[in-house]
């Protein structure tokens, strides 16, 4: 009988796959022993792999390199990483290793981006695009870092307020976008985007307040899809919207010359997990060359705004199963070292799935079990109510330690879970590894941050002595 766990694995999904296969009974992520990880530093863990941040953002400018070559496109593709997915020095300077831009979103990342461009890894030459809605603090920092010289600071404009606000913060000539509130899938509880100025709305909004101002110079329209890229009706439905609205503002607009994309590619959230980033990017460009020809106009430079797809794979998390609490004659609890709800939010916040293998035992009988978390929180839990497929780990040994692993969660996490804060019951956020390579190719680790301690957490909330 196949009751082992890698009999599960192996005929449930295609296995091994290009970043999971064995050694022995372990699980290697990237070639990365994790049972050697968890031996050297202990679990629970977090871990970065920086060089899958790179990989992805090469991957997507040669899928876009090859549509653009395809359908003879004349204008260029211009890669954007959304601050907000992990605001990390670590994760900014891997990713701004490969000749990419910046999409910002409130006052403090443009702070970042002045840090980091005093270092020299963000140049005159970064495109930095200031999105999100706009308070004082944000539209000042953006007026400095303008004021400065970076001329390829582009502000997004919001609302209808903004551009006078700019104009009185930036002292030269400045550069904006607009952005679209487009249309929400229907599912959602409003019919249109709280972002951004209505389809209806951008052309006379050019005309009344843009067109004759002198100090200023629209250059991009912003389309962002809060859903992501998805072969679907309502995404290819708000595409062509969006498309009709550029052209329509080109055709008024000559300085008008960029359209970004934003909304993001989804990641793997399985091992059967399926899309075809190929086939959407040049479709996307396709359209937009459909479009543009059809109605006169040259077609526009594309910038994407990628957080998740740049930095998600690149993340995970480990644990030990601590005990089995057998709490009916059905249901088996695994409790793990940790909280779901402060080290992975999104499995609690918004039943976010993600990978989840055994790290170690592949050899072992397994079983149908629960998770658990550390906290008094009855939602504190991974289980198959919240997700599509139940769960299956190797059987619980109280003699024989069960790691487990959850991949690709190197989006929001932290951020979310308040990185270096307070943290629910005072579950104290666990230790953070990076993983790189050197030159040669060999993996090299090292600790970020070590685990939370007691005099931490008693400071934050004011038991220091």
């Amino acid at each position: 009988m196949n009751t082992k766990y890698i009999d599960l694995i192996d005929q449930t999904y295609e296995f091994p796959q290009e970043e999971f296969k064995l050694d022995g009974d372990h699980l290697q992520f990237h070639d990365i022993d994790l049972m050697n990880l968890v031996e050297t530093y202990g679990a629970p863990l977090k871990f970065t792999y920086l060089p899958k941040i790179s990989e992805n953002i090469q991957k997507a400018k040669a899928w876009f390199a090859s549509a653009i070559e395809k359908h003879d496109y004349k204008g260029t593709y211009n890669y954007s990483y959304c601050t907000k997915s992990s605001h990390f020095k670590h994760i900014l300077v891997e990713a701004l290793s490969n000749d990419i831009h910046i999409e910002t979103s409130s006052a403090y990342d443009i702070n970042i981006v002045e840090n980091l461009k005093a270092e020299g890894k963000i140049t005159k030459d970064t495109f930095v695009i200031c999105n999100g809605f706009k308070r004082e603090e944000y539209i000042e920092n953006i007026g400095r870092l303008i004021n400065s010289g970076h001329e390829n600071c582009i502000p997004i404009i919001d609302n209808y307020e903004e551009l006078a606000l700019l104009g009185d913060a930036i002292e030269r000539d400045f550069k904006i976008g607009i952005r679209i509130a487009s249309e929400e899938e229907p599912k959602f509880e409003f019919y249109t985007s709280r972002l951004g100025i209505g389809y209806k709305n951008i052309v006379p909004f050019y005309e009344d307040q843009v067109k004759y101002n002198d100090k200023v110079e629209l250059k991009m329209l912003h389309f962002f899809i809060n859903t992501g890229i998805k072969d679907n009706a309502y995404y290819w439905n708000e595409l062509l919207k969006c498309l009709k609205v550029y052209t329509k503002l080109k055709k008024v607009c000559p300085t008008l010359d960029s359209l970004n994309i934003g909304g993001g590619f989804p990641i793997k959230n399985s091992l059967a997990f399926d899309y075809d980033y190929n086939y959407m990017i040049d479709e996307i460009i396709n359209q937009i060359n459909i479009t543009c020809t059809s109605e006169g106009v040259p077609v526009p430079h594309i910038f994407t705004e990628f957080g998740s797809f740049t930095v998600g794979e690149s993340g995970g998390a480990i644990y030990e199963i601590l005990h089995q609490k057998q709490q009916n004659d059905r249901e088996k609890w695994n409790m793990i070292n940790s909280s779901f709800i402060t080290t992975l939010p999104d499995t609690w916040a918004i039943n976010k799935r993600f990978i989840m293998l055994a790290v170690n035992r592949w050899y072992d009988e397994y079983e149908r079990v629960l998770l658990g978390g550390l906290t008094c929180d009855s939602d504190d839990y991974y289980n198959s109510e919240q997700h599509v497929n139940a769960i299956y780990l190797p059987k619980f040994k109280k003699d024989r330690p069960l790691y487990i692993g959850f991949f690709n969660t190197g989006a929001y996490q932290e951020s979310i879970g308040g990185f270096g804060g307070l943290q629910h019951c005072l579950i104290p956020t666990p230790k953070h590894i990076l993983i790189q390579k050197d030159a040669e190719g060999k993996i090299e680790t090292s600790v970020f941050t070590p685990q939370q301690t007691s005099e931490q957490l008693l400071s934050i909330l004011g038991y220091e002595h």
